[in-house]
């Protein structure tokens, strides 16, 4: 072999299609030292925005797609047409990149190559085609997902992860249909997989592949997740995407906080997939433009789930308020209390649904819940619902709820955990908000011993087990608090603002933190300083026993109906989409969006805060009236 044989230019390097072609040509020619293989479709990524491009016919070749030192081979062409294919990879490859990268990709700018491709020698052409090679030997692996290599140029290391197909791929993707007909959430049999659960599987039994959904190069939610070292009562992990949303990239958090890094992480991939899949109607075709006057009372009315007030209109005059005869967009759901489809508008389904004309709320995730089961998503999405407005009824009414004592909590990791934050200078304190109904709400509240700095932070959980709804609550304050004295240090000239200036008060992450400086505290006296507090109860005094004197049935199926006809019994109904994703259904996931007309929705950022001027609100309004301060739910 020549001596300059391994570094020899080859013809040009793949900086566009001529220069992608040529390296084709070379990967071609090493292949002749193989056995023979597939056709390739050799391709740049980074030259144009993935989003925007229309679909690619499926032709049987196999993708190789390169961008700087890395050679991207796979997803394995499908003989059946089963999603997952080139597009989707660029599509996701895309998602993960910098904002920078980004922003040029999708918004335009002007670009240009910086100079010849260095990687664009024989050496690199022959190392793919071993990796072709490889690919062809071993064909398509079983998996819920295909799977792509990636060859790092540099160090020669090869890296495999699973592609999860994108549900909105113009080449591959599959929508289902959005009818009347199949928005049918029939209940039915969910035998919990153990007793005291509320789940029909542990999630260690989902066939989830998590670096598929969290990984540098195409992860599907994100490029990576974090563990947060620095909190000392949860192994808290966290992770983020990015949805382009007309001009601005707006990132969604998601994360878990159990007791090991290791079920965290797989906690909050799934929590991940769930913001992903309802934050757009990704997995379902287009719905139908109406409007209320049109559908009539069958539909889910806007005014009822509740609407901003006028002076939000004056202040953002682009955002066109609701009327019963705009017409607007709008999906199916399926009422749970009357067993018969209802239309529901889309951005009440979907909190960031595109179209920024249409979205006359902006709705957030309260109500989204995945799990095993469509019984299982549904329970945990209507508990969510009935929390946040029980939280919401609380705190805006000034309500003297009564305090539970957490030493009668049956769970020894709750009692330790509390003790956990006690260390840290933090009293757990938690409350009774059962408000309306008598599902086991709490509310809970990690108040600094000293009034310092990082003064309080609040969580809240509901479910028919009165321990399970307490650890929820307990859970959200013991991750928060220990790290809440140096946030709030470390921004405390901008919350010192808001704090004098509610309406600095713009985002979801502001509402919470805001509480860590210490004269918000007072707009908390009501709870934690009531003048003639009534005796504690114990957390068995929250159970709500069905008719055989059980707290909760071996069947969720029941759980949910139970629930159902209690928010019921109050007038209300419980309605429910399905944003269950494909991806999801091919591990046995579902998640969907539960509504509750009438109850009060939870919004974050002080002037966007329908529930203080609904007519649920004045049902617990107080003497002291409407608390003057935003919510401090996280």
């Amino acid at each position: 072999m020549p001596a300059d044989t391994l570094t020899r230019p080859v013809p040009a390097g793949p900086a566009g299609a001529e220069g992608a072609d040529a390296f084709r040509r070379a990967v071609v020619a090493a292949l002749d030292a193989f056995p023979p293989g597939p056709a390739l479709d050799v391709a740049p990524l980074g030259t144009a925005d993935a989003h925007a491009a229309g679909a690619a016919a499926p032709d049987g070749r196999l993708p190789v797609r390169v961008y700087g030192r890395h050679v991207l081979v796979g997803p394995w062409p499908s003989a059946d047409g089963t999603p997952g294919c080139a597009t989707c990879l660029e599509r996701r490859w895309q998602g993960v990149r910098s904002v920078q990268l980004r922003e040029g990709l999708e918004l335009g700018g002007d670009t240009r190559a910086a100079g010849a491709w260095p990687y664009g020698i024989p050496f690199a052409a022959t190392a793919v085609a071993a990796l072709v090679a490889r690919a062809a030997e071993r064909g398509p692996e079983p998996g819920p997902y295909p799977l792509v290599r990636l060859l790092d140029l540099d160090s020669l290391g090869v890296r495999t992860h699973p592609l999860v197909p994108d549900p909105e791929c113009p080449s591959c993707a599959r929508p289902r249909p959005d009818t009347a007909e199949g928005a049918a959430v029939v209940p039915r049999p969910a035998p919990k997989h153990r007793p005291g659960t509320f789940r029909v599987r542990p999630v260690e039994a989902y066939e989830l592949p998590e670096d598929a959904f969290a990984n540098p190069h195409w992860g599907a939610v994100g490029p990576s997740v974090v563990f947060d070292v620095a909190s000392t009562t949860t192994s808290a992990t966290v992770g983020c995407f990015s949805t382009r949303s007309g001009d601005y990239l707006r990132e969604t958090f998601w994360g878990g906080h159990a007791d090991t890094y290791a079920r965290s992480r797989r906690i909050g991939v799934l929590e991940g997939l769930e913001r992903y899949a309802g934050m757009r109607a990704r997995g379902r075709g287009a719905g139908f433009v109406a409007s209320l006057d049109e559908l009539g009372p069958d539909a889910v009315d806007p005014r009822e789930t509740g609407l901003y007030d006028d002076a939000f209109h004056r202040a953002n005059p682009r955002v066109v308020p609701f009327s019963p005869d705009r017409a607007v967009p709008w999906v199916w759901g399926w009422s749970l209390r009357d067993a018969r489809p209802r239309p529901v508008p889309e951005v009440l389904a979907y909190y960031h649904a595109p179209g920024l004309e249409h979205r006359f709320v902006q709705e957030s995730s309260n109500g989204c819940a995945s799990g095993g089961s469509p019984e299982e998503a549904a329970y945990f999405g209507l508990m969510e619902v009935v929390e946040r407005d029980a939280f919401l009824l609380a705190w805006y009414g000034q309500v003297a709820l009564r305090e539970i004592d957490p030493s009668t909590s049956s769970r020894r990791s709750t009692r330790h955990l509390v003790d956990r934050l006690a260390m840290y200078g933090y009293r757990a304190r938690f409350f009774d908000t059962r408000i309306g109904f008598p599902v086991p709400v709490v509310t809970a509240c990690a108040e600094r011993v000293d009034g310092g700095t990082g003064r309080m932070c609040f969580g809240a959980g509901a479910g028919l087990d009165p321990e399970s709804a307490l650890d929820s609550a307990l859970c959200e304050i013991a991750t928060d608090a220990v790290n809440l004295v140096g946030r709030t240090r470390r921004d405390e000239a901008r919350l010192r603002a808001m704090a004098a200036e509610f309406d600095l008060v713009a985002s979801l992450h502001d509402h919470p933190i805001l509480y860590g400086i210490p004269e918000m505290g007072r707009h908390a006296d009501f709870l934690l300083r009531q003048e003639s507090p009534r005796p504690p109860l114990a957390v068995s005094d929250l159970a709500w026993p069905d008719a055989s004197g059980a707290v909760a049935s071996p069947d969720l199926r029941d759980d949910l109906l139970r629930t159902v006809d209690a928010v019921a019994a109050g007038g209300f109904d419980v309605v429910v989409v399905d944003q269950t994703l494909p991806e999801q259904r091919a591990v046995g996931l579902h998640t969907v969006k539960v509504l509750v007309p009438g109850l009060l929705p939870i919004d974050f950022g002080w002037a966007r805060q329908r529930a203080r001027h609904m007519p649920r609100m004045r049902t617990t309004l107080g003497p002291a009236g409407l608390n003057p301060a935003p919510h401090p739910f996280p």
